[in-house]
């Protein structure tokens, strides 16, 4: 078996055999496999479209090249939840809290922001004290203990995947469902969850910029994670706005923590809560996701799921203490008022663009390794449908360069458009798989 005869039979349009595939990640994983006939064979993908079960060969090879996690010890069934990505998109840290809150196991492992999305653990990091790596005993024991543990990767889940998207990212080879099916789920399958619900994002501040897209994805990835024996669930949600108001770390937990006290805005209350009832029913706690839901939403009303990620924080290190007092998260030193340049409704927003305004201003990175102001960010005053008056405060800018800032609110002016219509808001929740 050698790569070229493995990249001539896919660029000919034949399926790969499990063998074929397993030869190839582990080939590469090594250092066996040149970059060049590997990106040749990334390329055939987009030639001729990976099978599901090519998908599913892949996906196993990329889990099994590193370690996995045996959750076992836990008792119940673990339930893990996944994004896809979004600006804004902080429900990890509030569905999280609900559904431990009740009754169900989370044991989470979770990533770093790169580019215009954020990460929940620069989110928990923004939180004095907080610690985001632990050992595995002491995370198994936790999550027994409390319901509750949320931790960063370790850097050997799925190496296949993070050598594979490297190479991806320079090759013009990132958006192809079943390369993004693949990365996604590797990981997803090494940290060995019983049942996973899916965030999957469509929209102008997605990966995926149409529904129909999003759903081809999410078929995808639900029927990888059911050919490896996980009870699946995929909800296809809108990104075509912010999620919430707050765009950036401390911002971020800010809002969430708002939001566990029953303050947060509608649309990060309504997705955190669904996906926490899902999360609920799979765990075999609610009969349905409506059952769910409802169990969900008694969990935040009673302050049961407050006192959930207060305990979780305290556990990890983190004080508590910020869940009273903001001012002991990270302050900036420099805020900047973006004003309506016009009269009129907000009838689009470009989401990228403010999540690149976010990162400007100080609060993401460019490369993983780019420190971040825990500080920066953005407040949303005004979404779509919103009407405003030109020179009317619409946002606010937060961070500790005052050129920054200024470079920021340039572009979240730009990301807008206010017209004298009043637009239709779409759904946040698109559809369920």
């Amino acid at each position: 078996m050698n790569m070229y005869d493995i990249i001539y039979k896919k660029r000919t349009g034949n399926r790969l055999n499990r063998e074929e595939i397993y030869y190839f990640v582990e080939g590469y994983t090594k250092g066996q496999i040149p970059d060049y006939q590997a990106s040749a064979l990334l390329m055939t993908f987009f030639l001729h479209p990976l099978t599901d079960g090519e998908i599913v060969d892949l996906t196993t090879a990329m889990c099994q090249s590193g370690d996995t996690v045996d959750l076992s010890p836990i008792e119940g069934i673990k339930v893990d939840k996944h994004s896809t990505g979004g600006v804004g998109d902080k429900t990890t840290l509030i569905a999280l809290p609900v559904a431990a809150a009740c009754g169900v196991p989370v044991a989470k492992m979770s990533g770093r922001g790169l580019g215009f999305t954020g990460g929940t653990i620069d989110k928990l990091e923004s939180i004095p004290g907080m610690k985001t790596t632990l050992a595995e005993e002491e995370f198994l024991a936790q999550v027994n203990r409390l319901g509750l543990s949320i931790i960063g990767q370790t850097t050997n889940i799925a190496p296949a995947d993070k050598k594979i998207y490297a190479l991806r990212d320079v090759t013009a080879t990132v958006d192809n469902l079943g390369l993004i099916a693949s990365s996604v789920m590797s990981k997803k399958l090494a940290a060995g969850a019983d049942a996973i619900v899916l965030d999957v994002k469509c929209g102008n501040g997605a990966f995926m910029k149409s529904a129909e897209d999003a759903r081809a994805l999410g078929k995808i990835m639900r029927t990888v994670g059911r050919t490896a024996g996980k009870n699946m669930v995929v909800l296809i949600t809108d990104m075509n706005q912010p999620l919430g108001n707050a765009v950036g770390n401390s911002l971020e937990v800010i809002e969430v923590i708002e939001t566990l006290k029953n303050k947060g805005p509608a649309d990060i209350r309504l997705l955190s809560l669904t996906l926490a009832g899902t999360m609920i029913c799979l765990g075999g706690l609610a009969e349905t996701p409506e059952d769910g839901f409802r169990k969900a939403e008694e969990a935040l009303e009673s302050g049961r799921a407050l006192e959930k990620m207060t305990a979780f924080l305290t556990a990890q290190g983190g004080d508590a203490g910020v869940i009273q007092d903001y001012g002991k998260f990270p302050q900036a030193k420099e805020r900047r008022a973006v004003l309506a340049a016009d009269t009129g409704f907000i009838t689009a927003i470009n989401t990228e663009a403010v999540g690149s305004a976010s990162q400007r201003a100080g609060a993401g990175r460019e490369t993983k390794d780019d420190p971040i102001d825990l500080s920066a960010g953005l407040l949303l005053q005004a979404k779509i449908g919103d009407r405003v008056t030109k020179g009317q405060p619409i946002a606010e800018i937060f961070g500790n360069d005052t050129a920054k800032l200024e470079n920021a609110a340039e572009i979240y002016s730009a990301a807008l458009r206010i017209e004298n219509t009043l637009p239709i808001c779409p759904p946040l929740i698109l559809d369920v798989l």
